[in-house]
């Protein structure tokens, strides 16, 4: 599914942001959840080879849907930034472990201290921090960036650090982040926020910086490029980080190389040729008939699912509130019963995959049946302000397994439709004034036009008019950064435990903020409550109850068609990698191919 460079970035900034338990913290680690797993004198992550060989070179294809780039700035809001710059060239404070919840060890900074009263965090800087250009990280450097990103960055950062009050300089290697509110999650945002030079294109306004090269602390430097088809990055032979624990093991490869494809086809093809080396397959389709033939038998090329424990989010067709045909649940509800999953887990997708049912699938997050006494204590004083349905069931997807049937969801849904003022008539589904139900689908992804057209054929049933609209990444990103769409499919992070991203996500604020998470324009006081407790949460287990709490509200608000999980990564690749024997819990495949595999065997020559 499509997901900004950009929304890549914030993701990693919250992605370690999680369970609200009493705060445990040292000087080499902090913990929001429990004691850190490693103690101060680790050597290593467990999911890392410290004997891993460096060296060798990685060739990967355009992750995601963007097929082009035109920058190396991934903090702005406009254009497209190549791929990997985010990963592998910007650092951060601390960073978070993958084989547990709400934890960050030092990076950047090898001290760090939360104040008695919670409304600040002490950052040390390492003594040998160094910036790609061989200069000193200071903590100028760390103020500065975080100035700049909320002030020239792209808007989704003003609502990371909204809590933040200001980055105060101790000293040249000591920070100080000093909070609004003792909101339990900020020490782990601004641990996790990218760090780069104020040197990085002097003179030039932030949001303009285009093609120049990052003055970062990252393992990797630019090697070469040509514009819009293929990025190279070699490892910086001076890069200062090496012998860190939290670094032992990782980033082996001497050079890591994009190639960009215009599709999934071209991509698919590109990698049986030999042209990269790394797949990882996101169309159940292509995973169950594709991914054959001799170089599998032989073992040139190796095919495999990994496991993970991430929650699955959100992943659904997105429907645009601002637009007036939206406005009705009963409307948004009965658009929800044309979607036959069962029938296109059956025909498409080779029966891989799971419905998602919650805004936090997969996940102790979910909302279930009856609401909780620790929902409702959360819900009661909002009465007034709710559908009385949200004290009952939690609504679940539709199913047409029988006894229930695609004719049956689509009868319910005409009946909701009626009493929402549409009824059928001159061959087409119209309200009271006789305009047609139409809306457009936009989506970046020629590979969903089948998965759209089954659903459409639905829609039609009603008497909806719907066009598909499928354009180029860039052309689809700038429309939603504007929020111009009617329906589209979408892909949010996945977060262990939920946090001030759902104030980008989910806020009243956000909706009117152009470039924010908040695609579906909602506005909604009770949901703004429940975020606001979510953030606030003091414990693990109110955490549970504030994300079940709000689960259950949106849930019965139908602002999404939800579409479908798998908990594994498929993963195609040339037989010629090591990877760790012990496999990180919480982890996207991508990141995890290019931070802890090494090279066995060369490549061949192309």
């Amino acid at each position: 599914m499509k997901k900004s460079i950009f929304r890549v970035v914030v993701a990693t900034i919250v992605a370690c942001v999680a369970s609200f338990a009493p705060a445990a913290w040292a000087a080499h680690a902090f913990s929001l959840y429990d004691t850190p797993k490693y103690p101060a004198d680790f050597r290593h992550f467990d999911y890392h080879n410290p004997d891993a060989p460096k060296g060798g070179d990685l060739y990967l294809a355009n992750p995601g849907a963007a097929t082009s780039f035109d920058k190396f700035n991934p903090f702005s809001m406009k254009g497209v930034a190549a791929a990997g710059i985010g990963t592998l060239m910007f650092e951060s404070l601390a960073i978070s472990s993958t084989d547990e919840m709400a934890t960050m060890y030092g990076l950047l900074a090898d001290d760090m201290e939360l104040a008695p009263d919670r409304r600040a965090m002490t950052f040390r800087l390492h003594a040998n921090a160094r910036f790609n250009n061989g200069e000193p990280v200071t903590a100028d450097d760390v103020r500065y960036s975080f100035d700049t990103l909320v002030a020239k960055g792209a808007p989704q950062f003003k609502m990371i650090y909204a809590d933040v009050k200001q980055a105060v300089v101790l000293d040249a290697r000591t920070i100080r982040f000093e909070f609004k509110s003792a909101n339990r999650e900020l020490p782990l945002i601004v641990g996790g926020m990218p760090v780069f030079s104020r040197k990085w294109a002097a003179g030039t306004p932030f949001d303009k910086i285009q093609l120049v090269a990052p003055v970062a602390s990252g393992p990797y430097l630019i090697e070469r490029y040509d514009l819009g088809r293929s990025i190279s990055f070699r490892r910086n032979p001076a890069y200062w980080g090496n012998a860190l624990p939290v670094r032992r093991g990782a980033y082996n490869f001497d050079r890591i190389v994009y190639r960009f494809y215009k599709d999934d086809v071209a991509r698919l093809e590109a990698f049986m040729a030999g042209e990269f080396d790394v797949v990882v397959e996101y169309r159940a389709k292509n995973w169950a008939r594709m991914y054959k033939g001799p170089k599998f038998d032989k073992g040139e090329l190796i095919k495999r699912t990994l496991k993970h424990s991430n929650g699955a989010g959100m992943q659904a067709f997105v429907m645009n509130l601002r637009r007036p045909q939206f406005h009705d649940a009963r409307v948004r509800q009965a658009l929800g019963l044309a979607l036959d999953f069962e029938w296109m887990n059956r025909q498409l997708f080779y029966g891989q995959y799971v419905r998602i049912d919650s805004f936090f699938s997969n996940s102790e997050l979910a909302a279930r049946g009856q609401p909780s006494a620790a929902e409702l204590a959360l819900l009661a004083p909002l009465r007034d302000q709710l559908d009385p349905a949200v004290f009952g069931e939690v609504p679940v997807p539709p199913t047409t397994s029988p006894p229930s049937s695609l004719r049956a969801n689509l009868l319910k849904a005409r009946a909701l439709l009626k009493e929402a003022g549409w009824e059928y008539r001159d061959g087409a589904l119209r309200n009271g004034q006789g305009a047609p139900f139409t809306f457009e689908i936009l989506d970046d992804q020629s590979a969903l036009s089948r998965i759209i057209a089954v659903y459409v054929r639905n829609l039609e049933k009603l008497g909806i008019q719907v066009r598909q609209r499928t354009a180029d990444f860039a052309l689809v990103q700038k429309r939603m950064e504007e929020f111009d769409f009617d329906m589209t499919s979408q892909r949010f992070p996945d977060v262990t435990s939920p946090g001030n991203e759902m104030f980008d996500m989910l806020g009243s604020k956000a909706a009117d903020e152009k470039g924010s998470s908040n695609y579906w324009g909602l506005k909604d006081p009770v949901v703004d409550r429940l975020v606001t407790a979510l953030v606030q949460a003091n414990t693990r287990a109110e955490l549970v109850a504030a994300s079940r709490a709000l689960d259950r509200v949106l849930l019965h608000q139908y602002i999404v068609v939800p579409h479908w999980y798998s908990a594994t990564h498929r993963v195609a690749y040339r037989n010629r990698f090591g990877m760790p024997t012990v496999m990180p819990k919480y982890y996207q495949a991508d990141p995890y191919v290019i931070s802890t595999w090494w090279q066995v065997k060369p490549r061949k020559a192309d």
